[in-house]
């Protein structure tokens, strides 16, 4: 009997960051149920350790954290400790020089900002391009450019290892522009991991007691928190906010790890964010939700909500009040489940054909 291939996952599979974590989890067990012998491969750096802890606890700097929201952040960074080390993991290999890595049948590099030149600690790393990677195939599996803009385009250097890929796919617009603009090939779109494997997320079991309505993100305009604010008023849901410190919240959930955010989505009424992946949990647990785009996340969700036919789940500044509550009152159409459940067929036809 033929051994499963040995497939490898590059990602940022260590990141103190709910998405980030589960995308990387549920596309290498995904694979693993697929019938591949698969691991996270276990880049490390100690700059980009230091960085994670950084931004862990410092989420809002130029504001600094407050000594009581410090211990919160704490409790979360520890769990997130305990769930890195029950992750299927390769031997660790320096982020920089990645020579001692193992033979793989294929590498699945994918999905997140893996191609991100702007991500404060990330961008710039060669590795997630496929350079130094041992393995037969190179494979990209839902890849982003997530903040770095189409319009800014690569230079040959990145576009050369780009070209190296045998099969490429990306997860939004913005990255497929790139890609074909630069490469000439046309790369499929995909789903995100989290609504490819939805299994594992949605496992757990949701909390009892007091409803609630899930906040996730930081940094939400006034605009948004003053109508926040009146819809929790008017239904008398509690805020809670998950993650991140936020005071307009009726209560902080600092020290939650991701399992404890998986079962909070299972179980919240609805769902107000400004992540990306706060978008895909609402949509993987069918929850109403609003969201509200920033610099840094604009591209990611708009091109998300576009592909979904979701665009009226992003709110601005001119959303009347009522069309705000009817949002957070009902979820998405059962049309847009139909959509995500071809997407997934599709996804995984790609991501199955690609790595044999």
């Amino acid at each position: 009997m033929a051994l499963p291939k040995k497939i490898g996952v590059l990602t940022f599979h260590k990141c103190i960051n709910y998405g980030s974590y589960w995308q990387a989890r549920c596309l290498v067990e995904g694979l693993h149920e697929s019938g591949f012998d698969a691991e996270l491969i276990d880049h490390q750096s100690e700059i980009v350790a230091r960085a994670e802890l950084r931004c862990a606890f410092q989420p809002l700097l130029p504001v600094r954290t407050s000594r009581k929201t410090m211990r919160g952040y704490a409790g979360k960074v520890r769990k997130f400790m305990h769930a890195f080390r029950r992750l299927p993991l390769s031997l660790p290999i320096d982020l920089h020089r990645p020579e001692s890595m193992a033979r793989y049948d294929t590498v699945v590099v994918g999905s997140d900002e893996v191609w991100n030149l702007s991500h404060p600690w990330y961008g710039g790393v060669p590795l997630f391009y496929g350079d130094g990677v041992n393995a037969q195939r190179l494979v990209a599996y839902g890849g982003s450019f997530g903040s770095y803009s189409c319009h800014w385009g690569l230079d040959e250097y990145w576009t050369s290892k780009l070209k190296s890929f045998d099969a490429l796919s990306v997860r939004d617009e913005n990255s497929f522009w790139l890609v074909r603009g630069t490469t000439g090939r046309e790369p499929r779109r995909v789903l995100d991991p989290v609504l490819q494997f939805p299994d594992l997320p949605l496992a757990g079991r949701a909390p009892e007691g007091e409803r609630f309505a899930l906040v996730y993100g930081h940094s939400f305009p006034a605009w948004f928190v003053a109508a926040l604010k009146r819809w929790a008023r008017s239904t008398g849901l509690r805020l809670r906010s998950v993650g991140y410190h936020n005071g307009f919240a009726d209560e902080q959930l600092l020290d939650a790890g991701p399992l404890e955010f998986a079962r909070l989505m299972r179980g919240a009424d609805a769902v107000v964010t400004n992540f990306f992946h706060g978008c895909i949990f609402a949509l993987l647990n069918r929850k109403p939700f609003v969201t509200v785009t920033s610099d840094y996340r604009q591209q990611k969700l708009r091109d998300l909500t576009a592909a979904l036919d979701a665009r009226e789940r992003i709110v601005e500044r001119d959303t009347p009040q009522r069309e705000f509550d009817r949002l957070l009152a009902n979820p998405p159409p059962t049309g847009m489940f139909d959509r995500i459940a071809a997407a997934r067929h599709q996804s995984r036809e790609f991501l199955l054909g690609a790595v044999a």
